[in-house]
């Protein structure tokens, strides 16, 4: 159909007239209902859908939300980047990371895994921030402070990382567990609607 907006996709703003004209004839309205609905004059309509006039957020908010559609549809805008995350995984003293984030800043997510290698000797560190951790398989051995402590699957820790610590596997088994950390101290905060 002639009428039917392009469905390739462009960024050319000169064919929204194009899908604005086609938006309006396939819900069979007139320039003047249009023109009622948005309150946009009849005239700039008209200039609109033949592409004598530049269209504007200004316009296009309320044709959109008259016509159904999403500013994205309307100016048929391109579709947006790769969702997915690309881990790439870093080793560092035995402990391979997998960055979950990609912004610098703020709060970083990282999967952890801890191969087992017998009993060793803890070797706490300090640094500054905050880390929420949370056990998915094995066997977890932190060391926090004066305290040693094995977490199994689903427990969670969170701590100051400026108290000594250190984590291994607790037994012969490898260790994978989910971080949360904050260098400047941001807390791990659930909040629930009220």
């Amino acid at each position: 159909m002639a009428d039917e907006p392009n469905p390739g996709r462009t960024t050319d703003l000169s064919a929204v007239g194009q899908r604005l004209r086609a938006l309006r004839q396939r819900r069979g309205s007139t320039l003047a209902e249009v023109a009622r609905a948005t309150g946009i004059s009849v005239s700039t309509l008209s200039r609109l859908e033949s592409g004598a006039r530049r269209p504007t957020l200004e316009l296009l908010l309320p044709l959109a939300r008259t016509y159904g559609v999403t500013l994205d549809e309307l100016v048929d805008a391109p579709p947006t980047g790769d969702p997915r995350v690309h881990l790439r995984p870093v080793v560092r003293h035995g402990m391979t990371m997998l960055p979950l984030t990609r912004r610098a800043g703020g709060i970083q997510a990282y999967k952890l895994i801890i191969p087992a290698r017998g009993r060793q000797t803890p070797q706490p560190q300090t640094h500054e921030g905050y880390e929420w951790l949370y056990v998915l398989n094995g066997r977890l051995r932190m060391v926090l402070g004066e305290q040693d402590l094995v977490l199994t699957p689903g427990e969670a820790a969170e701590f100051d990382t400026r108290v000594p610590h250190w984590f291994g596997a607790a037994d012969d088994q490898p260790v994978e567990f989910l971080s949360l950390f904050g260098r400047q101290g941001e807390r791990a905060h659930l909040r629930a609607r009220g």
